[in-house]
């Protein structure tokens, strides 16, 4: 047997400046299934510092931000219409983030956004909430756009049965449609918030303000791997027609070339802080943070309006050892909100936590049982990261 699943690096080290190890993958959508298949982690230099705090040091000393708003500017001037056109996209949920970028578009540098959604597998009632309020308050127009339910049930069940990775269908369908939408609306520029490049992605991202269109492509749809398994597989297995599948198929590169539509992130040119895009959300969209911490961590406003957002993370936990607890210190130790042994503390109290509240819905949601779901999450731990002591599940290393 392998010593470890995924090709991680079998060596766990981390991050001297934040609590991140380098098991933390480098992209956020999977579409491989093998459980051996070689994953890149984020990178580390030889001081032991991760490539997320490295470029947390350019962001705060090296960038002109002021010559990046110019830019900024310069880039909607030439995009903004004054023929009651809409003359921008902003995909999101109304979650701070998107809620943030989408209102200092309109309210601040003159555009006329369409927001649009892709809706959340369930939503919770804060989630709703704010969707509402992102709307009706932040005066903003949305698209809220519900995949076939029965379909995207299907997919993230076999998401998780296959890839341990419930939101892989819903990240692939969030990051299609915002192109999507631009080129079917005739609308050539295309907002996203922060690039996952600051968070550990490949790190020469981050010096680019786009995303490359060739992330696009639907030469061979059948070929598409959804769920852990190839398109293809499913039409042979199910009902399903290959028409079923159209909000999953991006549109090529070449098709948004010929439309014109670039995809662009807030994040290159306005410093980006999550803690004061909340601040700023809760002033001006009427975003509320919920009335209790999210499980899992300490955070009470980020991610919080799918029920399945929760088992995405506890799933990484299993996976690669990081659970939410993790993700938010780190981020926040970066941006100084809190100190590294603040982070530690918080990681070791919350990392852990099994998400109970939800636990039902899920099981319901995937039509699976609980002994089917501790089975399908036990089957991923890594040997190299998880062994068994007294009947439960520890790691062999922890953050300190």
């Amino acid at each position: 047997m392998s010593k470890t699943l995924f090709g991680l690096p079998e060596q766990v080290r981390f991050c001297k400046k934040c609590v991140i190890s380098n098991q933390r993958p480098s992209s956020t959508v999977e579409f491989k299934h093998e459980r051996n298949e070689k994953k890149s982690t984020i990178g580390f230099n030889e001081d032991g510092i991760c490539d997320a705090c490295l470029y947390n040091e350019v962001k705060n000393e090296n960038i002109d931000w002021q010559e990046r708003e110019d830019q900024l500017v310069e880039l909607l001037n030439q995009h903004k219409r004054t023929d009651g056109g809409y003359d921008i996209v902003v995909p999101g949920s109304g979650g701070k983030d998107s809620a943030y970028t989408s209102h200092i578009l309109k309210y601040k540098y003159g555009m006329n956004p369409l927001t649009v959604t892709w809706a959340p597998h369930l939503y919770t009632d804060i989630g709703w909430k704010n969707f509402e309020n992102w709307v009706h308050m932040g005066g903003l127009d949305n698209i809220l756009f519900t995949p076939n339910g029965k379909l995207h049930r299907y997919l993230t069940r076999q998401a998780f049965l296959n890839l341990l990775h419930p939101f892989q269908p819903f990240i692939v369908g969030q990051r299609i449609i915002g192109p999507l939408m631009a080129a079917k609306f005739g609308i050539k520029l295309v907002m996203y918030g922060e690039n996952q490049a600051e968070y550990g992605n490949n790190p020469k991202e981050n010096y680019k303000p786009t995303m490359d269109n060739k992330f696009f492509s639907s030469s061979n749809p059948e070929e598409m791997i959804l769920g852990g398994k190839k398109v293809k597989e499913i039409l042979e297995e199910t009902e399903f027609t290959l028409n079923d599948f159209a909000p999953y198929i991006p549109p090529s590169a070449e098709y948004l070339d010929s439309k014109g539509v670039e995809v662009h992130y807030l994040g290159y040119y306005l410093k980006w802080d999550p803690q004061e895009c909340y601040y700023y959300a809760t002033e001006h969209t009427g975003f509320q943070a919920n009335t209790e911490r999210t499980e899992g961590t300490y955070s009470k406003y980020s991610s919080i309006d799918d029920k399945i957002d929760m088992f995405h993370y506890y799933t990484t936990l299993a996976k690669f050892g990081i659970g939410r607890a993790t993700y938010d210190a780190a981020q926040e130790i970066r941006n100084g909100k809190i100190t590294r042994e603040e982070g530690v503390a918080l990681v070791q109290k919350y990392d852990h936590e099994f998400p109970k509240k939800y636990f039902k819905e899920f099981l319901s949601y995937l039509s699976i049982t609980e002994e089917e779901f501790h089975q399908t999450v036990d089957k991923f731990r890594s040997p190299h990261l998880w062994e068994r002591r007294d009947g439960a599940w520890t790691l062999k290393h922890t953050v300190y």
